[in-house]
């Protein structure tokens, strides 16, 4: 928004890195207690990097900020294959990499840190979702007889989350980095962040979602 007091330069996006643990939701899609990823992979935390950037197109009076964000994220995970008798571990390693892609319609009510004394920001986030990801046995992307362990998975994801803005810990230092670099606000955030790539349910798509949660900075420009 460009409502701003003079000395703010104009605000109009977001730019966030993220991190945090990530388990894709593999086995999800198998019925009867199957548990392929858990057997192969264990169910240990793997970690995901991610960064997202938005444009914050639009300034709802007395609410916030809504706009378009892309983000991009990824993460990799391994673990030892297995001999023919399905039981005995292998000395060679498997991997599943995954590298998520987004676009969402991001809402950020920063009304009641810009109007209150509480330098909180609520925000939530719905979008569409698509994932690379492809598998390998230490010598390449494996295979399964004739296919080639790598695909893309999409569907829908949705984020709900709380931004501390950092600036009211230091004022002085804030209005520095506006007058310098243009940036108007620097957050810590919490996210809880679910998202179902599955093909929308069609069956032929690995399930790599996650429910999970991301810890992140965030600065808006």
């Amino acid at each position: 928004g460009h409502d701003k007091q003079e000395y703010e330069s104009p605000q109009d996006f977001a730019f966030e890195v993220r991190f945090g643990p990530y388990l894709p939701r593999v086995d999800d899609e198998f019925g009867s207690g199957a548990t392929p990823f858990a057997t192969m992979f264990g169910t240990k935390n793997r970690y995901m990097l991610a960064a997202e950037f938005d444009w914050q197109a639009l300034r709802i009076p007395y609410l916030g900020t809504l706009g378009p964000g892309f983000g991009l994220g990824y993460t990799t995970m391994s673990g030892k294959t297995f001999l023919t008798d399905g039981v005995t571990r292998a000395t060679q390693e498997a991997s599943l990499s995954l590298l998520p892609v987004y676009v969402a319609a991001v809402l950020r009510a920063d009304v009641i840190a810009k109007k209150t004394p509480i330098p909180l920001v609520p925000y939530a986030k719905l979008g569409l979702g698509a994932s690379l990801w492809w598998t390998s046995d230490g010598s390449g992307v494996s295979r399964v007889g004739n296919t080639v362990g790598r695909g893309t998975s999409y569907g829908y994801q949705y984020a709900l989350g709380g931004m501390l803005l950092l600036d009211v810990f230091d004022p002085s230092a804030a209005l520095e980095l506006d007058s310098t670099l243009g940036v108007n606000n620097s957050y810590l955030f919490f996210e809880y962040y679910n998202s179902n790539l599955d093909g929308f349910g069609s069956g032929n798509k690995m399930q790599v979602g996650a429910r999970t949660w991301f810890l992140g900075l965030a600065w808006e420009i």
